[in-house]
Parts: C-alpha cells; structure tokens; sequence
C-alpha cells in the first residue's frame, strides 16, 4: 500500500464522521458554483440588472468564503482532536511528524477534491434550475444555460486555495502535541466543572438588558442601539454557555426532589459534562443559526413592502403637466406609442386640475372633478364616490394621511370663486403619486367645479391649472419599458430630493416595481441559499460533535446495559441527552431571533409603516420544522450505532 493509498482509505474509514462536513462543503461549494455562474452569464445586457446580479452574487460569494474558512478549519481541527491517538500510535510506530503532516494535507485535499468535484458537478446540474428562477426575478425573456471557463476556475481556485490552508493550518496543531499527549487524547470528562458565579450571573444580566433595549426600541427606535444590542447578546450568549447553563444545572442538582430521579440523573451529570465540553460549539451553532434566521427574515421582509407597492401605486402610467410645460403634448404621445408598441392595451383618464386657495388652511388646494375620479375608479375597480352639491371628500396622498387628517365635517370656502364647501370626508383609497401633488387635494362635484372660474390671487388663469394624465393598463408589469427617457430625466434632475425642479411629473409604478422586485426577490433568493449553508453547517457542529464522541459514548452505555438497562431505557436516557446539544442552542438562537424580528419591525413601522409580523412567524415555523426533522434524522443514527 502506497502513502497515498493509506491516506485515501483514512478518508473512506472515516467517512461516517466526515459525512455532515462533506455534506455542506458540498452545499457551499454548488452556491458559491450557481453565484459565480449568474455573476459571469453574458445574457443579462441590461446595466442596472448586471450591477444588481454581480454586486449580490459578489458579496454573497465573500460572505460565503469567509464562513466557510472559518467552517473547514474548526470542523478540521475537531476532527484532528478526535483521532489524536491515532496519530500517537502511528508516531509511536516509526512515523515522523513531517511524513504526519502529510498524511494530514493528503486526507485534507481528497476531501476537498471530492466537495469541489461534486460540488460543481451538482452546481452546474441545477445551474438551469436557478436561471429559470432569476429569468422570472427579472422578467427577462430568456436566460440560457451556458459554459464558460471563468465560473469553474474561479470556484476551483477559491475552493482549492481554502482547502490548502487548512490542511497546512492543521499541522499545526498537531506539531505542537507529543506522543504522550496524542495517547492521552483530549477528553476532560474526569476534570472538575469550573464556573464562575459571578460570569454565570452576568452573562444572564447582559442578554436581559439586550431584550429589555429591544422592548425599549418599540417605543422609541434609536439604530445606533443595534450595535449595542448586538455586542450584549454575543457576550452574554458565550458567558451563559460557559458559566450560566453550569450554574443553573447547580442550582438544580442542589434540590433533591428534581435531580434524584433514576434516567434524570444521568442525564443531568452527562449533560453538565457535554455542556463544559462543547460551550464553544453551542456558542457558535447559536450565533450561526441566529444570523441564518435573521438572513431569511430581513429579506423576506422586504415582500412585505413589494405586496403593498401596488396598493400604493395604482396607476400604471401616470403623468402631470404645469401650466408651463411645452412638451406635454409630445411626452403624452410618446407614452401612448410606447404602449402601442409594447402590445398594450390601455384606458387614458383626463384630469383638469384646478387650484384655489382655502379660508381654513390659508393655503392653496387642488380641486378635482368628481365624474373624472369615478371614470378611474371604475378602470381601477375603486369604490365611487357621490356628492351633493356644496360637498368634497379630501384625496389623501400618502397612506399616513388616513391617520394624520381630521375632518370632522370640516367647513371651508374656496376665496377666489367664493364657494362654500363642506368636507365629509377622506377618500379611502391613495391614487396619485404623493410627488405629483405639493398641496391638498379635494374631489367636489361637477356643479361646483365649473362654478371654480377665478384664478389664484397674484397669478393668471392659466398658472392656476395643471393637467394629470393616467394610463390604465391591466398588465401594469410589461410597462417597464415605457418611458425609459422620461423616467431618467426624473432621476437625474431630482436625485434624492423630494422638490420636482421639472415642469411634469412623470412615474411608471411597473418600471420602478421590476427593479424593486428583482433586487428584492435576488436579495431573497441570495439569502435563502446563505442561510440553507449556515443552517447546513450548524447542525455538521452538532453531528460530528456526536460522532467523535461516540466510541466513549458506547462504552458508557455498554455499563448501564450491564447494569440492566434496557433499550427502551437507553432511548429515554439518549434522548434526554440530545434534546439538550441540538434544542438548547437552536433554542436561544430562536429568542435571539424573535427579539431581532421585534427590532426590525419598529424599523420598518418607523420607515414605511409596513407589518412583518406573519412573515417573521413563517420564518421560525419553517425553521423549527427543520430542525426537528433534523433532530429525529440524526437521532436516528446515533441509537443505531449505539445499540
């Protein structure tokens, strides 16, 4: 047998240990793959579209990169740990550590040779799978599966490059060990527990004063307080399982009635021990799944805000004219050729806006005509509205003013013209866009509106009209490319101001709704793949956790079956020590997260007054699901080797 042939079947006797390890180096290296594939694919033509798919697929791909790193060298050097008297008996037979070392990066390579050619493999297999997603994210016509060299080299060099330094991280830690050492192995069940009280006591008080800052931020929302959140919950995430869980299990061995109890016993005195061993383990599974958790829940908050974007945008194509505009005519005719050439079919509501001012607000008020709102409610399946002579309902411009107006059948006259107008109400539905209109906006009847016949004081009776154009097209989401010209002229003319400096407005809700929803929806998508990888990788803590522990654990439960313990027995006392390695960690990760999901919905009542409530609670359901499958699944297993 060669060295090499020794170090391969190392490799496959082990396999049952490197099973989960493979497993998401597997998974990492296909997304990292199917990214790599979207950054370099040449049909995406589109400039905003290939800034979006390469700055996502950049930073997903670093994020990836960096966990993984951080993945292969600890799984690595748990792995080491576990067959550390293997190497002190194959040092003890002659080997030198230099012919060690390399045993250590041949065995580290093939397992890296085998996660990159599956990897990839599987990647480039679901390749057309995810076009296919990302075609309908973007609303593009087509986007074909292709081949090119720079995806494959870049994940192979990335992958490569991460696998050779851990395998020559590895030796590391195994030079530093002599043969006695190695021998002697690592466990330190037989050491007394150490703990502080006074950092068991703290790290509670720290993750308390996070939550309670979270319950602060409902009522007042400060975002530098994140930070501060965040640095309380990591520090007393890793004082609890450091010191708190063994002070609390103290606490409980310390009463009789709860410890003294046959099968409790032995899960309580085990359990203490596998906490003190793996703190560090839990530590991390805790923050992963956290930042797994938080990875889906943020993206998927943003659905939120696209769902209720048509609500808040119901014109497809909607455009306004001041009195001063010389392009109207040529813009409204530009837009309606665009539409035509697109192949829609579309509905143009007229409005002449006039412009008076109110005795009550000492302000100007834009006056619009009953019959043309009811002419684009029906289009847009709106509730109409019927006035009375004398009588006007205000138009809301944002959906803040359903809260902020007061009405009260609110008195007022209309001073240019004098007429007398009773307001009673506000108009349940938002439906020009809230820049197209600086001033309060009033619906009256038709008898009033041509009684309106004066102009604005100080201004001639032209100044004081404008012209709103809305297009109503029931396939509002293939109106992303009509007017593309006028809609960079908005852009770059306004930039982040709220001021129109222009002579129109001009917004096309489908435009603007294809670039939130692809970025939105590539976030999601993007997020999803990060947290399956994250999740994957957490639970390959717990799992070859289990594993590397299993020759002792098999001797311990050899004992208890001599001294009569049955199988069904046994799978009580297995349980009660599992529920704890996989459930304690996940389940402070599922605080962590609830706490994290109440911060994120103030932020986003604060910012668009959007509720993510049932999103945040599909998310915890759907990974609570998973982590119980995964649970019984690895469960399973490990009674079979057991018994």
């Amino acid at each position: 047998m060669t060295f090499q042939q020794f170090a391969y079947h190392n490799v496959i006797r082990n396999a049952r240990v490197y099973a989960a390890f493979l497993l998401a180096s597997i998974f990492s290296v296909l997304v990292f793959f199917v990214y790599s594939m979207l950054m370099f694919h040449p049909s995406i033509e589109d400039q905003f579209l290939q800034n979006i798919a390469f700055g996502g697929m950049f930073i997903a791909q670093v994020i990836l990169i960096i966990f993984t790193l951080f993945f292969l060298f600890y799984s690595m050097s748990a792995f080491l740990q576990a067959r550390s008297q293997e190497f002190g008996v194959l040092l003890n037979l002659g080997m030198d550590k230099r012919q060690l070392n390399r045993m250590i990066f041949l065995e580290t390579m093939i397992l890296g040779f085998i996660s990159i050619t599956v990897g990839i493999f599987f990647g480039f297999s679901f390749s057309k799978f995810f076009f296919m997603v990302i075609r309908e994210m973007f609303l593009l016509d087509s986007l074909p599966l292709y081949v090119s060299w720079k995806p494959f080299t870049l994940t192979i060099f990335v992958f490569l490059s991460l696998f050779v330094i851990i395998s020559i991280s590895s030796s590391v830690f195994i030079r530093k060990k002599n043969i006695i050492q190695l021998l002697k192995g690592f466990g330190k069940q037989n050491e007394e527990e150490v703990y502080s009280k006074g950092r068991a006591i703290l790290g509670l008080f720290l993750l308390l004063v996070a939550y309670s800052l979270v319950i602060f931020s409902l009522f007042q929302l400060k975002v530098y307080m994140s930070f501060i959140i965040i640095a309380l919950a990591i520090v007393g995430t890793y004082l609890f399982y450091t010191d708190s869980v063994l002070y609390l299990l103290g606490i409980i061995r310390k009463r009789k009635n709860l410890y003294w109890h046959s099968f409790r016993l032995i899960a309580f005195a085990e359990g203490s021990i596998k906490i003190r061993e793996n703190a560090r383990m839990f530590f991390i599974v805790t923050i992963v799944s956290t930042i797994a958790f938080l990875s889906v829940g943020v993206v998927t908050s943003f659905t939120s805000f696209t769902a209720q974007y048509r609500e808040m945008n119901p014109i497809s194509v909607f455009y306004s004219s001041n009195w001063d505009n010389p392009f109207e005519e040529e813009h409204v005719m530009k837009i309606s050729q665009e539409l035509q050439m697109e192949g829609l079919s579309y509905e143009l509501i007229k409005f002449k806006v006039k412009k008076q001012t109110s005795s009550n607000l000492r302000d100007k008020v834009n006056l619009i005509k009953e019959s043309e709102v009811n002419s684009l409610a029906v289009a847009l399946k709106f509730p109409l509205i019927d006035l009375q002579e004398g009588e006007a309902m205000i138009l809301p411009n944002t959906q803040e003013d359903f809260n902020g107006i007061r009405t009260e059948d609110e008195q007022t006259v209309l001073e240019e013209s004098s007429i007398p107008i009773q307001i009673k109400g506000v108009y349940e539905r938002v439906i020009f866009p809230s820049l197209a209109i600086k001033n309060r906006s009033l619906i009256i009847s038709d008898e009033d509106y041509e009684l309106v016949t004066e102009p604005l004081y100080g201004h001639g009776l032209r100044e004081s009209h404008m012209t709103f154009y809305a297009f109503h097209v029931s396939e509002w989401l293939r109106t992303k490319d009509v007017g593309t010209n006028l809609d960079r002229i908005m852009t770059q003319s306004m930039g982040i101001s709220t001021v129109n400096p222009n002579a129109f407005y001009f917004a096309n809700p489908g435009l603007n709704y294809s670039i939130i929803r692809a970025t939105f929806s590539l976030l999601l998508f993007t997020g999803l793949l990060v947290a399956a990888v994250l999740l994957l990788a957490a639970g390959s803590f717990v799992y070859f956790k289990l594993y590397t522990d299993l020759e002792r654990d098999k001797k311990q439960y050899d004992v208890l079956r001599r001294m009569g313990v049955t199988d069904r027995e046994l799978v009580k006392i297995v349980n009660r020590q599992l529920i704890p390695q996989f459930f304690l960690p996940w389940g402070l990760a599922m605080v962590h997260s609830t706490f994290s999901f109440m911060f994120l919905q103030a932020f986003w009542v604060d910012l668009a007054a959007v509720s993510i409530a049932m999103e945040m609670l599909l998310v915890l359901i759907a990974f609570t699901i998973i982590q119980v499958s995964y649970f019984f699944l690895i469960r399973w297993r490990y009674i079979a080797h057991i018994q």
